[in-house]
């Protein structure tokens, strides 16, 4: 006994010292290659606003609710999306300055997907300085905040998210882009030191829509925005229809995960008699490095329709019915969830609204927030239909569309997907299936080619000082990557390794290839 307890001891103390190496000496600030998880007694901002009205937003880091941290200076609150003195559609964005001072010209763009999920989530429980977990009683500093890398600006969009203010109107995500770029213009007018920085668009799942429309307006409208925009990152993102990334990988899915999906054999049966009925067990033939030309639609989709399948083609729905009345507990965002189900000060997997951090009103007194019920996601469409109802977003999916503009006109772009072990078909993600990502790769055309040229290999992402985390790919301008241990939100799930894929976007740290 007393041979196994050492064995343990000495493999924790291991894990520590990968741990130490990753983040640096206690309180480093030389260059970008190290942080720190130590908070120094009083922190000081790494910049200052010189307009006046940059005070009216300005958050005391002692002063946050349940924080026991100095978290720094940060600024927040409404910022109208356009420069008319009757405008009434506002955005919720949260301002945090970088903690070194050596990253004070670069500038991240973080939105959440949804349509219609809080940055909020993201900023508080993936990629934010101050992280309050599933599970956890109380916050923490994350020692993988990325504005240790850089300023970072966490934005409630599309109107009708979160905080932000007034009624929806647009209709698909060029008009979303296009109000973003107006809630852009008047924040550089109050924090107007910001002007010039090197710029980058970050999300995650239906930002896979959002991001690049963002991008490309940015790209076809310079004037517009006094930003130099470099590149964009997406994670687990909607990039084609449902039916690809959903519907056409999820028997595989499931079968490459037996241990979580115990079905008995008639059901599975029942399950392959529909994947092959709806042209989904043979759709990887059309999948070829290099392609052989456009992918067709399978069987299942409805004709006339971009996407739309037959209902008795649904099997994504029925796995996910008959795996949740074996496992009450499943959640479709990591897959290896069991009961009992984890608590949330944000609502999501659970908790009963009262206990929602940013529904108090002392913590929106504290970050200038309006004194309404906060959601992670709204209750209603983001988007107005023809005639002015609610409505979907009528926007072609981004790989079909802006993406490969983004793509040439960017010094980088990152694609990442969340993958669960070293094997290449165990996944964690199920709301969005890496396969189906990478058939959507391989369905655009971008610097003058279609999809990658040669296979994604194996094995070859690299966590610094921590060893082989994931698959990797890189051709004409874009990288690829897929994370082991992960679910959808891999900064929340594997904040380590995404901390390696903000930092090469950035310029800030090597091409995370083996």
């Amino acid at each position: 006994m007393h041979e196994d307890m050492d064995k343990a001891m000495s493999f924790q103390k291991e894990q520590l010292q990968r741990m130490s190496d990753f983040l640096g000496p206690p309180g480093s600030q030389e260059g970008t290659e190290t942080l720190s998880a130590r908070a120094p007694a009083k922190r000081e901002s790494t910049i200052t606003f010189s307009n006046p009205k940059a005070r009216e937003f300005l958050v005391d880091g002692t002063k946050l609710p349940d924080v026991p941290f100095d978290a720094g200076p940060s600024w927040s609150g409404l910022m109208p999306i356009s420069g008319d003195p009757n405008e009434t559609r506002k955005l919720f964005f949260w301002f945090w300055p970088t903690r070194n001072a050596s990253n004070v010209d670069d500038l991240v763009f973080w939105t959440n997907g949804g349509p219609g999920c809080s940055s909020l989530e993201g900023f508080f429980q993936e990629n934010g300085p101050i992280t309050w977990n599933w599970g956890q009683s109380a916050p923490t500093e994350n020692p993988w905040s990325w504005t240790n890398l850089s300023n970072v600006l966490w934005v409630e969009q599309p109107v009708g998210t979160g905080f932000s203010q007034g009624t929806p109107n647009i209709t698909n995500d060029d008009e979303l882009a296009e109000q973003v770029a107006g809630f852009l213009s008047q924040f550089l007018e109050v924090f107007s030191e910001l002007k010039g920085s090197n710029f980058y668009v970050s999300g995650e799942s239906y930002a896979g829509f959002y991001v690049p429309y963002i991008a490309n307006w940015i790209y076809e409208h310079p004037s517009t925005v006094d930003l130099k925009l470099k590149g964009i990152w997406i994670a687990d993102p909607s990039l084609t229809y449902g039916v690809v990334q959903e519907q056409i990988p999820a028997l595989r899915f499931a079968q490459a995960n037996r241990n979580l999906f115990p079905f008995n054999s008639s059901f599975y049966a029942q399950l392959q008699n529909v994947s092959d009925t709806c042209g989904y067990t043979d759709y990887l033939d059309f999948v070829t490095y290099p392609p052989t030309g456009q992918l067709p639609f399978p069987a299942a989709v409805e004709p006339g329709t971009f996407g739309t399948i037959q209902r008795s083609c649904d099997i994504f729905d029925s796995i996910i019915n008959e795996v949740t009345k074996l496992n009450p507990a499943f959640n479709i965002y990591r897959i290896s969830d069991t009961w009992p189900i984890v608590w949330s000060v944000l609502g999501f997997p659970r908790a009963t609204q009262e206990f929602i951090y940013f529904n108090r009103t002392d913590v929106q007194d504290a970050i200038h927030a309006p004194h309404i019920e906060w959601s992670t996601c709204a209750s209603g469409s983001v988007y107005v239909s023809a005639t002015g109802g609610r409505g979907r977003d009528q926007s072609i999916p981004s790989t079909l569309s802006v993406l490969p503009n983004v793509i040439e006109k960017s010094e980088r772009t990152v694609i990442q997907h969340g993958l669960a072990a070293s094997s290449d078909r165990f996944r964690a993600d199920m709301i969005l299936i890496a396969e189906g990502t990478r058939i959507a790769i391989q369905n655009m055309t971008w610097g003058g080619l279609q999809g990658f040229q040669t296979p994604i290999e194996p094995e070859t992402f690299v966590v610094e000082n921590m060893g082989v985390y994931g698959n990797m790919h890189q051709e004409r301008n874009l990288t690829y990557v897929e994370f082991f241990f992960s679910g959808h939100m891999t900064p929340q799930f594997v904040p380590w390794a995404t901390f390696q894929t903000i930092g090469y976007l950035l310029g800030k740290r090597p091409s995370p290839s083996a």
